[in-house]
């Protein structure tokens, strides 16, 4: 991992010349056992976080610390071969994609630019008016798409290297939405969260109708530049179109940024970037999807068990979840953002490095 030396900071081990746009902080300031740093190397010279790329972690708004990893970098199923990763380099997020472009729909939902959540789906589709004629395929709504409750067929259960995988078909059709809205409907809409890319392109169309924009485009002006985010990338299908299910590459930063952002309600540097309303109708519980998981409009919501000095009751977070071990957490209750970056792409123990990390995490918490 990145070690301090005399080129580093002190205390995040990161290079002095990227920490601008945090401020750094000891750890003993923002709450935390001054040996944080010490135990987080510990575990990862220990192998408990395997194929780390990169954390950081804010709290009360200053980068309290960060580590940077080496591995097999991949753009989607591309390899990018061994990499040497820091605070500058651009990693996928995966479906941590989702989460923003839920939160580009809610900025473009200000002045009526996109369709509201009760709204009739297929209306807002009309280059397929013969999906229409199925009454049942009629009552899905902007909220079902929002939701992941659109009632149909989708699997992706199967690895993403294979066609088999309905978001890897998505992405090879010749029309992506006209894929997801032609699915054979197997349940009624509403009634049951299933995990579906093809739902989030179907928002992030929305959002370059309503726009005139793409999304890449849309995000850069609306949520990026505002945030001061001035690098990142937005993979396109074979049609050409940005994925809004899984395309996009930022820094762990800006990743952060962007939880910071929901962190403070939508506001950063006194600005209102994504509406407090919207955020507030983000962040409710929608659907169940297990017991103390719910999901919200394009995000996730959860509680992590209480930690010694944080009180008794369950930490409530808000997060984005990306395949690899990309993960987005917010948890309000503590002041609290950690954005993670790693490799360990289609394995079944990907949530492992994730899990490691916000354990020690909320172990090290001291108040």
């Amino acid at each position: 991992m990145v070690r301090e030396d005399e080129k580093t900071d002190r205390l995040t081990g990161a290079p002095m010349a990227a920490t601008s746009g945090w401020q750094p902080t000891a750890p003993v300031e923002a709450g935390f056992a001054p040996d944080v740093a010490d135990r987080f190397d510990d575990a990862l010279r220990a192998g408990r976080a395997p194929n780390l790329h990169g954390v950081v972690v804010i709290r009360d708004g200053r980068l309290v610390l960060e580590r940077y990893g080496a591995g097999e970098d991949f753009k989607w199923n591309k390899s990018l071969g061994f990499v040497t990763f820091g605070p500058d380099r651009l990693h996928d997020i995966r479906s941590v994609t989702k989460s923003i472009v839920g939160l580009l729909y809610g900025i473009a939902l200000v002045g009526g630019r996109v369709p509201r959540p009760e709204e009739p789906l297929l209306r807002h589709f009309p280059e397929y008016p013969e999906l229409g004629t199925d009454p049942r395929r009629a009552r899905l709504t902007v909220e079902h798409a929002l939701t992941m409750t659109l009632g149909l067929e989708w699997n992706e259960d199967v690895p993403y290297t294979s066609a088999a995988n309905s978001e890897i078909a998505m992405e090879l059709a010749p029309d992506r939405h006209r894929f997801v809205l032609e699915r054979p409907i197997v349940e009624e809409p509403g009634k049951r969260w299933l995990y579906s890319g093809g739902a989030s392109a179907l928002v992030g169309r929305l959002v370059a109708k309503g726009t005139g924009k793409s999304l890449p485009d849309f995000a850069r002006s609306a949520l990026f530049e505002p945030l001061g985010v001035d690098a990142f990338e937005w993979m396109a299908g074979q049609d050409g179109v940005a994925s809004a299910a899984s395309g996009l590459r930022l820094r762990p930063r800006d990743l952060a940024r962007i939880g910071q952002l929901v962190l403070t309600r939508g506001r950063w540097e006194g600005r209102e970037v994504v509406p407090t309303s919207w955020l507030e109708a983000v962040l409710r519980p929608r659907v169940r999807i297990a017991d103390g998981f719910d999901y919200g409009y394009q995000w996730y919501l959860g509680a992590f068990p209480a930690a010694a000095g944080t009180g008794a009751r369950p930490l409530r977070w808000v997060g984005g979840i990306g395949n690899g071990g990309q993960r987005l957490f917010v948890v309000p209750d503590l002041n609290l953002v950690v954005a993670i970056t790693a490799g360990n792409y289609d394995t079944a123990d990907q949530s492992t490095t994730p899990a490691t990390i916000l354990d020690l995490i909320l172990a090290s918490l001291e108040r």
